[in-house]
Protein backbone atom coordinates (compact mmCIF):
# COMPACT_ATOMS: atom_id res chain seq x y z
CA UNK A 1 0.00 0.00 0.00
CA UNK A 2 1.06 3.42 -0.40
CA UNK A 3 -0.60 5.74 1.69
CA UNK A 4 0.22 8.68 -0.43
CA UNK A 5 -1.65 7.37 -3.53
CA UNK A 6 -4.82 6.00 -1.05
CA UNK A 7 -5.24 9.27 0.45
CA UNK A 8 -5.44 11.43 -2.67
CA UNK A 9 -7.69 8.27 -4.04
CA UNK A 10 -10.63 9.71 -1.28
CA UNK A 11 -9.70 13.58 -1.33
CA UNK A 12 -12.51 14.86 -2.38
CA UNK A 13 -14.74 12.69 0.56
CA UNK A 14 -12.44 13.92 3.01
CA UNK A 15 -12.80 17.63 1.47
CA UNK A 16 -16.48 17.04 1.89
CA UNK A 17 -16.50 15.56 5.47
CA UNK A 18 -14.32 19.12 6.44
CA UNK A 19 -17.07 21.64 4.74
CA UNK A 20 -19.69 19.45 6.37
CA UNK A 21 -18.59 19.80 9.47
CA UNK A 22 -17.16 23.32 9.25
CA UNK A 23 -21.15 24.47 8.07
CA UNK A 24 -22.44 22.53 11.14
CA UNK A 25 -20.25 23.78 14.39
CA UNK A 26 -20.97 22.37 17.71
CA UNK A 27 -18.81 23.16 21.20
CA UNK A 28 -17.37 20.95 23.55
CA UNK A 29 -19.61 19.03 24.99
CA UNK A 30 -22.31 19.10 22.14
CA UNK A 31 -20.55 17.59 19.67
CA UNK A 32 -23.58 15.31 18.56
CA UNK A 33 -24.21 15.46 14.92
CA UNK A 34 -20.75 15.35 14.27
CA UNK A 35 -20.12 12.12 17.05
CA UNK A 36 -23.34 10.21 14.95
CA UNK A 37 -21.65 10.91 11.11
CA UNK A 38 -18.33 10.08 12.44
CA UNK A 39 -19.42 6.68 14.66
CA UNK A 40 -22.19 5.72 11.04
CA UNK A 41 -18.97 5.74 8.97
CA UNK A 42 -16.41 3.94 11.68
CA UNK A 43 -19.27 0.43 11.78
CA UNK A 44 -19.27 0.67 8.17
CA UNK A 45 -15.90 0.31 8.29
CA UNK A 46 -16.10 -2.66 10.51
CA UNK A 47 -14.38 -0.82 13.94
CA UNK A 48 -15.43 -1.96 17.33
CA UNK A 49 -16.73 1.19 19.27
CA UNK A 50 -17.31 2.80 22.67
CA UNK A 51 -18.72 5.95 23.33
CA UNK A 52 -17.81 8.23 25.99
CA UNK A 53 -20.25 11.56 25.80
CA UNK A 54 -19.83 12.72 22.44
CA UNK A 55 -16.42 10.98 22.07
CA UNK A 56 -15.81 7.80 20.62
CA UNK A 57 -13.18 5.88 20.76
CA UNK A 58 -12.74 2.87 17.65
CA UNK A 59 -10.43 -0.05 17.19
CA UNK A 60 -9.83 -2.07 14.62
CA UNK A 61 -7.16 -4.95 13.89
CA UNK A 62 -5.39 -7.20 16.28
CA UNK A 63 -1.98 -8.04 18.31
CA UNK A 64 -0.29 -7.09 21.06
CA UNK A 65 0.38 -3.55 20.22
CA UNK A 66 -1.44 -0.55 19.94
CA UNK A 67 -1.15 2.82 18.33
CA UNK A 68 -3.61 5.36 19.39
CA UNK A 69 -4.60 8.41 16.74
CA UNK A 70 -6.89 11.29 18.00
CA UNK A 71 -8.84 14.14 16.89
CA UNK A 72 -10.35 16.83 18.04
CA UNK A 73 -14.23 18.00 17.19
CA UNK A 74 -15.67 20.89 18.52
CA UNK A 75 -15.87 24.49 17.84
CA UNK A 76 -15.75 27.55 19.02
CA UNK A 77 -17.97 30.21 20.10
CA UNK A 78 -16.97 32.39 17.18
CA UNK A 79 -19.43 34.47 14.54
CA UNK A 80 -18.30 33.24 11.23
CA UNK A 81 -16.92 36.02 8.45
CA UNK A 82 -15.89 34.73 6.19
CA UNK A 83 -17.78 34.28 2.38
CA UNK A 84 -17.48 31.10 1.23
CA UNK A 85 -20.32 28.41 0.40
CA UNK A 86 -19.37 26.00 3.32
CA UNK A 87 -19.28 29.24 5.69
CA UNK A 88 -21.27 28.22 9.04
CA UNK A 89 -24.78 27.81 9.52
CA UNK A 90 -24.90 28.30 13.17
CA UNK A 91 -24.97 31.79 14.70
CA UNK A 92 -22.06 32.66 16.78
CA UNK A 93 -20.06 29.53 16.37
CA UNK A 94 -17.37 28.22 13.89
CA UNK A 95 -14.95 26.29 13.26
CA UNK A 96 -11.69 28.64 14.42
CA UNK A 97 -9.04 26.13 15.38
CA UNK A 98 -9.01 23.93 12.43
CA UNK A 99 -10.64 20.78 14.61
CA UNK A 100 -13.07 20.50 11.38
CA UNK A 101 -10.21 19.31 9.55
CA UNK A 102 -8.37 17.30 11.82
CA UNK A 103 -11.72 15.25 12.17
CA UNK A 104 -12.08 15.03 8.49
CA UNK A 105 -8.58 13.92 8.38
CA UNK A 106 -9.03 11.45 11.18
CA UNK A 107 -11.74 9.70 9.54
CA UNK A 108 -10.30 9.59 5.70
CA UNK A 109 -7.18 7.96 8.11
CA UNK A 110 -10.11 5.42 9.76
CA UNK A 111 -11.26 4.53 6.10
CA UNK A 112 -8.26 3.70 4.63
CA UNK A 113 -7.09 1.93 7.90
CA UNK A 114 -10.17 -0.10 7.24
CA UNK A 115 -9.27 -1.15 3.25
CA UNK A 116 -5.97 -2.40 4.80
CA UNK A 117 -6.23 -3.72 8.00
CA UNK A 118 -4.75 -7.34 7.15
CA UNK A 119 -1.39 -5.71 6.62
CA UNK A 120 -0.78 -4.02 10.10
CA UNK A 121 1.07 -5.95 12.74
CA UNK A 122 -1.02 -4.96 15.80
CA UNK A 123 -4.06 -2.81 16.46
CA UNK A 124 -4.87 0.98 15.75
CA UNK A 125 -7.12 2.58 17.89
CA UNK A 126 -8.91 5.91 17.15
CA UNK A 127 -9.83 8.66 19.64
CA UNK A 128 -12.32 11.52 18.65
CA UNK A 129 -12.30 13.57 21.36
CA UNK A 130 -14.73 16.12 22.52
CA UNK A 131 -14.16 19.26 24.38
CA UNK A 132 -10.46 20.59 23.90
CA UNK A 133 -10.79 23.75 23.92
CA UNK A 134 -11.57 24.71 27.51
CA UNK A 135 -13.12 21.45 28.51
CA UNK A 136 -10.29 18.90 29.00
CA UNK A 137 -12.00 16.77 26.97
CA UNK A 138 -8.78 14.69 26.84
CA UNK A 139 -9.06 13.67 30.82
CA UNK A 140 -12.47 12.43 30.16
CA UNK A 141 -11.63 10.05 27.00
CA UNK A 142 -8.93 8.63 30.03
CA UNK A 143 -11.33 7.62 32.42
CA UNK A 144 -13.41 6.31 29.34
CA UNK A 145 -10.57 4.10 28.49
CA UNK A 146 -9.11 5.66 25.45
CA UNK A 147 -5.36 5.28 26.48
CA UNK A 148 -6.15 1.65 28.04
CA UNK A 149 -3.70 -0.76 26.43
CA UNK A 150 -2.01 1.80 24.24
CA UNK A 151 1.33 1.80 23.40
CA UNK A 152 2.15 5.17 21.94
CA UNK A 153 -0.66 7.95 20.77
CA UNK A 154 0.02 10.94 18.11
CA UNK A 155 -1.96 13.69 17.63
CA UNK A 156 -1.43 16.86 15.06
CA UNK A 157 -2.63 20.21 14.86
CA UNK A 158 -2.88 22.43 11.68
CA UNK A 159 -0.31 25.33 11.89
CA UNK A 160 -0.54 28.93 10.79
CA UNK A 161 3.06 29.61 11.76
CA UNK A 162 4.68 26.81 9.45
CA UNK A 163 4.10 26.97 5.49
CA UNK A 164 1.55 25.00 3.97
CA UNK A 165 2.93 21.25 3.62
CA UNK A 166 5.55 21.51 6.43
CA UNK A 167 5.03 19.31 9.25
CA UNK A 168 6.49 20.49 11.94
CA UNK A 169 8.00 18.20 14.78
CA UNK A 170 9.51 18.69 18.22
CA UNK A 171 11.06 16.62 20.68
CA UNK A 172 10.44 17.76 24.53
CA UNK A 173 8.29 20.47 25.47
CA UNK A 174 6.23 21.80 22.61
CA UNK A 175 3.15 23.58 24.22
CA UNK A 176 2.83 25.29 27.61
CA UNK A 177 0.96 24.28 30.66
CA UNK A 178 -2.12 26.86 31.64
CA UNK A 179 -3.66 27.89 33.89
CA UNK A 180 -6.96 30.75 34.69
CA UNK A 181 -6.97 32.63 37.51
CA UNK A 182 -10.12 34.99 38.75
CA UNK A 183 -9.39 37.96 41.74
CA UNK A 184 -11.90 40.43 43.40
CA UNK A 185 -10.03 43.28 45.06
CA UNK A 186 -11.99 44.52 47.72
CA UNK A 187 -11.81 47.83 49.04
CA UNK A 188 -14.65 50.29 50.37
CA UNK A 189 -16.54 52.18 47.97
CA UNK A 190 -17.77 56.35 47.61
CA UNK A 191 -18.17 59.36 46.09
CA UNK A 192 -15.13 60.49 43.75
CA UNK A 193 -14.83 63.73 45.43
CA UNK A 194 -14.12 62.35 48.77
CA UNK A 195 -11.44 59.22 47.93
CA UNK A 196 -10.10 59.76 51.73
CA UNK A 197 -13.03 58.22 53.40
CA UNK A 198 -12.82 55.12 50.60
CA UNK A 199 -10.48 51.95 49.92
CA UNK A 200 -10.13 52.21 46.78
CA UNK A 201 -9.67 49.35 45.15
CA UNK A 202 -8.55 50.87 41.37
CA UNK A 203 -4.94 52.01 42.57
CA UNK A 204 -4.42 48.60 44.68
CA UNK A 205 -5.56 46.86 41.59
CA UNK A 206 -3.34 48.76 39.06
CA UNK A 207 -0.38 48.61 41.42
CA UNK A 208 -0.70 44.87 41.81
CA UNK A 209 -0.51 44.05 37.86
CA UNK A 210 2.12 46.29 37.46
CA UNK A 211 3.84 44.01 40.44
CA UNK A 212 2.48 40.78 38.60
CA UNK A 213 5.15 41.74 35.35
CA UNK A 214 7.89 41.21 37.94
CA UNK A 215 7.18 37.61 38.50
CA UNK A 216 8.77 36.37 34.83
CA UNK A 217 11.39 39.15 34.73
CA UNK A 218 12.71 38.94 38.08
CA UNK A 219 11.58 35.41 39.59
CA UNK A 220 11.64 33.49 37.15
CA UNK A 221 15.25 31.85 36.26
CA UNK A 222 16.37 33.58 32.62
CA UNK A 223 16.99 30.69 31.16
CA UNK A 224 12.98 29.19 31.67
CA UNK A 225 10.39 31.22 30.60
CA UNK A 226 6.24 31.90 31.78
CA UNK A 227 3.57 33.83 31.02
CA UNK A 228 1.01 35.92 33.10
CA UNK A 229 -0.98 37.95 31.84
CA UNK A 230 -4.15 39.97 33.19
CA UNK A 231 -6.88 40.07 29.84
CA UNK A 232 -9.25 41.55 31.80
CA UNK A 233 -10.19 44.48 34.66
CA UNK A 234 -14.11 45.35 35.89
CA UNK A 235 -15.07 47.94 38.22
CA UNK A 236 -17.13 50.61 38.29
CA UNK A 237 -19.67 51.78 36.08
CA UNK A 238 -20.84 55.91 37.18
CA UNK A 239 -17.58 58.78 36.81
CA UNK A 240 -17.98 60.22 40.08
CA UNK A 241 -18.10 56.78 42.28
CA UNK A 242 -15.31 54.19 43.44
CA UNK A 243 -16.50 50.98 43.69
CA UNK A 244 -16.53 48.72 46.15
CA UNK A 245 -14.21 46.22 43.74
CA UNK A 246 -12.32 45.10 41.23
CA UNK A 247 -12.92 41.97 39.02
CA UNK A 248 -9.64 40.42 37.10
CA UNK A 249 -8.93 37.37 35.06
CA UNK A 250 -6.14 36.21 33.52
CA UNK A 251 -3.67 33.49 32.22
CA UNK A 252 -0.72 31.80 33.02
CA UNK A 253 1.89 29.68 31.17
CA UNK A 254 4.52 27.58 31.92
CA UNK A 255 6.80 24.71 30.49
CA UNK A 256 8.05 23.23 33.80
CA UNK A 257 5.67 22.42 36.39
CA UNK A 258 8.03 24.22 39.11
CA UNK A 259 7.58 27.41 37.20
CA UNK A 260 3.93 27.38 37.07
CA UNK A 261 3.95 26.45 40.87
CA UNK A 262 6.64 29.24 41.46
CA UNK A 263 4.25 31.52 39.05
CA UNK A 264 1.23 30.68 41.81
CA UNK A 265 3.04 31.19 45.03
CA UNK A 266 4.16 34.79 43.67
CA UNK A 267 1.05 35.70 42.60
CA UNK A 268 -0.67 34.88 46.07
CA UNK A 269 2.41 36.75 47.66
CA UNK A 270 1.91 40.45 45.67
CA UNK A 271 -1.90 40.23 46.22
CA UNK A 272 -1.70 39.80 50.00
CA UNK A 273 0.86 42.55 50.04
CA UNK A 274 -0.44 44.79 48.16
CA UNK A 275 -3.61 44.43 49.42
CA UNK A 276 -2.57 44.44 52.95
CA UNK A 277 -0.44 47.17 52.41
CA UNK A 278 -3.11 49.66 51.25
CA UNK A 279 -5.98 48.39 53.72
CA UNK A 280 -7.76 46.07 50.83
CA UNK A 281 -8.63 42.71 50.50
CA UNK A 282 -8.50 40.16 48.06
CA UNK A 283 -9.94 36.82 46.67
CA UNK A 284 -7.78 34.96 44.42
CA UNK A 285 -8.51 31.77 42.71
CA UNK A 286 -6.00 30.19 40.47
CA UNK A 287 -7.10 26.82 38.93
CA UNK A 288 -4.29 24.87 36.58
CA UNK A 289 -6.17 23.53 32.47
CA UNK A 290 -3.54 21.17 31.09
CA UNK A 291 0.22 20.80 32.20
CA UNK A 292 2.92 21.03 29.32
CA UNK A 293 2.73 18.81 26.32
CA UNK A 294 5.87 16.99 25.89
CA UNK A 295 6.67 15.03 23.40
CA UNK A 296 8.87 11.71 23.74
CA UNK A 297 12.07 11.75 21.82
CA UNK A 298 11.65 8.53 20.38
CA UNK A 299 8.75 9.13 19.19
CA UNK A 300 9.31 12.64 17.87
CA UNK A 301 12.36 11.09 15.95
CA UNK A 302 10.15 8.09 14.42
CA UNK A 303 7.64 10.47 13.16
CA UNK A 304 10.93 12.04 11.02
CA UNK A 305 11.73 8.44 9.64
CA UNK A 306 8.08 8.09 8.94
CA UNK A 307 8.40 11.76 7.04
CA UNK A 308 11.76 11.23 5.31
CA UNK A 309 10.28 7.83 3.71
CA UNK A 310 7.38 9.38 2.02
CA UNK A 311 9.90 12.20 0.85
CA UNK A 312 7.35 14.81 2.98
CA UNK A 313 8.91 18.29 4.10
CA UNK A 314 9.07 18.10 7.22
CA UNK A 315 11.00 20.36 9.75
CA UNK A 316 11.44 21.58 13.70
CA UNK A 317 8.70 24.06 15.24
CA UNK A 318 9.25 26.37 18.00
CA UNK A 319 7.74 26.04 20.97
CA UNK A 320 4.60 28.00 21.88
CA UNK A 321 3.23 29.64 25.35
CA UNK A 322 -0.60 28.12 23.61
CA UNK A 323 -1.75 25.23 25.77
CA UNK A 324 -3.43 21.75 24.03
CA UNK A 325 -4.96 18.58 26.25
CA UNK A 326 -3.35 16.39 24.56
CA UNK A 327 -0.53 16.35 27.22
CA UNK A 328 -2.83 14.27 29.28
CA UNK A 329 -2.23 11.76 27.37
CA UNK A 330 1.69 11.79 26.97
CA UNK A 331 1.61 11.72 30.51
CA UNK A 332 0.04 8.36 30.38
CA UNK A 333 2.07 7.06 27.36
CA UNK A 334 4.70 7.84 24.96
CA UNK A 335 3.48 9.94 22.19
CA UNK A 336 4.23 12.99 20.02
CA UNK A 337 1.78 16.19 18.92
CA UNK A 338 2.83 17.44 15.43
CA UNK A 339 1.49 20.36 13.70
CA UNK A 340 0.76 20.95 10.18
CA UNK A 341 1.98 23.86 8.37
CA UNK A 342 -1.60 25.49 6.30
CA UNK A 343 -0.08 29.29 5.77
CA UNK A 344 0.02 30.13 2.22
CA UNK A 345 -0.42 34.11 1.57
CA UNK A 346 -0.48 33.47 -1.85
CA UNK A 347 -4.41 31.66 -1.47
CA UNK A 348 -5.21 34.24 1.23
CA UNK A 349 -4.39 31.50 4.16
CA UNK A 350 -2.84 34.19 6.40
CA UNK A 351 -4.90 34.58 9.64
CA UNK A 352 -4.33 33.53 12.86
CA UNK A 353 -6.67 30.63 14.89
CA UNK A 354 -9.83 32.26 16.70
CA UNK A 355 -10.45 34.81 14.37
CA UNK A 356 -13.74 35.12 12.72
CA UNK A 357 -11.88 34.89 9.10
CA UNK A 358 -10.00 31.77 9.82
CA UNK A 359 -9.99 29.38 7.80
CA UNK A 360 -8.22 25.93 6.92
CA UNK A 361 -9.04 26.65 2.70
CA UNK A 362 -5.79 24.33 1.22
CA UNK A 363 -5.33 21.33 3.21
CA UNK A 364 -1.92 20.89 2.08
CA UNK A 365 -0.25 19.48 4.82
CA UNK A 366 -0.92 16.70 1.77
CA UNK A 367 -3.96 15.31 3.74
CA UNK A 368 -2.63 13.40 6.34
CA UNK A 369 -5.68 11.46 6.40
CA UNK A 370 -3.84 8.45 7.90
CA UNK A 371 -1.01 10.05 9.96
CA UNK A 372 0.91 7.80 12.06
CA UNK A 373 -0.62 3.90 11.41
CA UNK A 374 -0.22 0.93 11.91
CA UNK A 375 1.08 -2.17 14.55
CA UNK A 376 4.14 -1.15 16.92
CA UNK A 377 6.88 -3.96 17.02
CA UNK A 378 10.23 -4.19 18.26
CA UNK A 379 9.62 -1.16 20.99
CA UNK A 380 9.97 2.40 20.02
CA UNK A 381 13.16 2.84 18.90
CA UNK A 382 11.99 0.13 15.32
CA UNK A 383 8.66 0.36 15.14
CA UNK A 384 7.13 -0.83 11.88
CA UNK A 385 4.12 1.35 11.12
CA UNK A 386 2.94 2.34 7.99
CA UNK A 387 2.43 6.12 7.27
CA UNK A 388 -0.09 7.66 5.21
CA UNK A 389 0.56 10.91 6.00
CA UNK A 390 0.13 13.98 3.93
CA UNK A 391 -0.44 13.72 -0.23
CA UNK A 392 2.22 16.40 -1.54
CA UNK A 393 -0.33 18.18 -3.82
CA UNK A 394 -2.22 21.29 -2.58
CA UNK A 395 -6.00 20.57 -2.08
CA UNK A 396 -9.02 22.76 -1.90
CA UNK A 397 -10.80 21.47 1.54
Amino acid sequence: MNPLTEAMRIKDEIVSWRRDFHMHPELGYEEERTSRIVEKHLRGWGYRIKRVGTGIIADIGEGEKTIALRADMDALPVQEENDVPYRSRVPGKMHACGHDAHTAMLLGAAKIISEHVDEFNGRVRLVFQPAEEGGNGAVKMIEGGALDGVDAIFGLHVWHDLPSGVIGIREGPFLAGAGFFEVRVIGKGGHGASPHQTVDPIPVAAEAVLALQTIVSRNVPPIDTGVVSVTSIHAGTAFNVIPEEVEMKGTIRFFKDEIGELIRKRMEEIFEGVSRAHGASHELSIKELVPPTVNDGGMARFARKVAEKYGLRYGDVEPTMGAEDFSFYLQKVPGAFLALGIYNEERGIIYPFWLAVTFVNIVTVNLPSSGFIGGLSGGTETPHIFATTPSPVPIRA
